[in-house]
């Protein structure tokens, strides 16, 4: 793999405990909505940093969750609920960002975020034995 796919590929894992240290400061402080979507990119940002590592990509967002489960789950490296996880919540992030009067759950969220940081989790274990690195 190049270096510059690697470079891409880290930029993305970076982004990704970004918006999860988000997600946590604004659960913490009572901002809901704007934890819902952090939780959600966090995992966005790990799947397409995933997907990279295969070459894959898309310009959707349900996409990328639907390549996720054809690459990955479907050949047993990624678990299926796990990738489950990223599906809900893309659906509560959209139900927070575009509908009116949504207000998330605290607990369901405190939930969804360690959820998202197994999903990171795992995503980092696999990376490196895709690309050939212990």
């Amino acid at each position: 793999m190049s270096a510059v796919k690697r470079e891409i590929i880290k930029y993305r894992m970076a982004n990704a405990h970004e918006a999860l240290d988000d997600a946590r400061f604004n659960l913490e402080h009572g901002r809901l909505k704007v934890a819902s979507n952090r939780i959600y990119y966090a995992m966005f940002y790990a799947n397409i940093a995933l997907l990279a590592t295969r070459d894959i990509s898309s310009s959707r967002h349900s996409g990328a969750i639907s390549l996720l489960h054809e690459h990955f789950v479907r050949t047993g490296e990624f678990p299926r609920d796990l990738a489950g996880e990223l599906a809900l919540a893309f659906e509560m992030r959209n139900d927070t960002d575009y509908e009116d009067h949504v207000e998330p759950d605290s607990q369901a969220l405190q939930q969804m975020l360690a959820r998202a940081q197994e999903f990171i989790d795992r995503v980092e274990a696999l990376i490196p034995k895709i690309l050939g690195r212990p």
